[in-house]
Parts: C-alpha cells; sequence; structure tokens
C-alpha cells in the first residue's frame, strides 16, 4: 500500500544516502528507529544551500523538507529491510531550517516533510515535531530532518 501510494506521488526512494559525517544513519532500539538529521541530498550532491527566504524561495525551502523526508524514509525502509508492515508509526520530527533572525516561516518549511509523511502513510505518517531556525547548518545546507519512528 505505502508503495503504491509512493508510486503515485511519482516520488523515487532512493538507496540510503552515505553519512557525511562520524555517525551512523539510524539507530534501533528495540522497537524504536531513530533517524539521523537527513539533508537536501540527491543522488549524492546537495540540492538546496543556502538561508531559506534570503538565497532560496520559500517554496525551494519546502522541497528541500521534502527531499530530507525522501532520506528519512529511504533510511527507514533500510531499518526495517524493506517491509512496510513493521512500520507502527512516525513519533516525531526534529526540523531545523537555515534562515535569518527575521525569518518566521519554520513551520511552512518543514510542513513539506510532514505532508508528504501523511500523504504516503495516512495516519501512520502523523507525528509529533519541532521546527526550529538555525543560523547555519552543516556544509550549508538549507534544511535539517531527523525523525523517531516506532516499528513492530
Amino acid at each position: 500500500m505505502f508503495e503504491e501510494n509512493i508510486k503515485q506521488l511519482g516520488i523515487e526512494i532512493p538507496d540510503m544516502p552515505t553519512p557525511l559525517a562520524n555517525y551512523v544513519p539510524f539507530k534501533l532500539s528495540d522497537n524504536i528507529v531513530y533517524i539521523s538529521g537527513q539533508g537536501p541530498v540527491k543522488n549524492g550532491e546537495l540540492a538546496y544551500k543556502g538561508k531559506v527566504g534570503d538565497d532560496i524561495t520559500l517554496e525551494d525551502g519546502i522541497k528541500a523538507a521534502e527531499l530530507c523526508c525522501i532520506n528519512i524514509i529511504a533510511a527507514l525502509k533500510k531499518s526495517i529491510n524493506g517491509d512496510w508492515n513493521r512500520l507502527d508509526n512516525f513519533l516525531k520530527l526534529g526540523g531545523f531550517v537555515n534562515c535569518n533572525n527575521n525569518f518566521y516561516e519554520q513551520p511552512k518549511i518543514i510542513n513539506g516533510a510532514s505532508d508528504l509523511l501523511v500523504s504516503i502513510f495516512g495516519e501512520q505518517g502523523r507525528h509529533a515535531r519541532f521546527a526550529v531556525g538555525s543560523n547555519a547548518l552543516p556544509m550549508n545546507i538549507s534544511v535539517e530532518i531527523d525523525a523517531i519512528v516506532k516499528i513492530k
């Protein structure tokens, strides 16, 4: 069912991106998957760099959050060996937006990820979250999002 939703949305879930530093992409503890912060990486390249609202538009910031979410889904898929029946539900997202002090649209940006999760996973995709601004993110990426997911 989830694979069909992914296909209908025209999304391709890539192989999990290689971590950019000394950490693991996800950590499993009992029935909780902690997914490391994912950036807007596509085909090994940083797709969105700079400050949202300054260097890139609000719309591109939302697309960056969607791309972060696709990479979260890739990490989750690997953690459950591609068996979507093991997904219980998304518990929480943490969203960071690279922006200036006078930018206040962080929730709109992170909605790109939240909306995508609900479009794919329905009620299982609904989650708690935070969306905050940051004066800088690693490698000048525009958005970084991590996730906590419960599995069966």
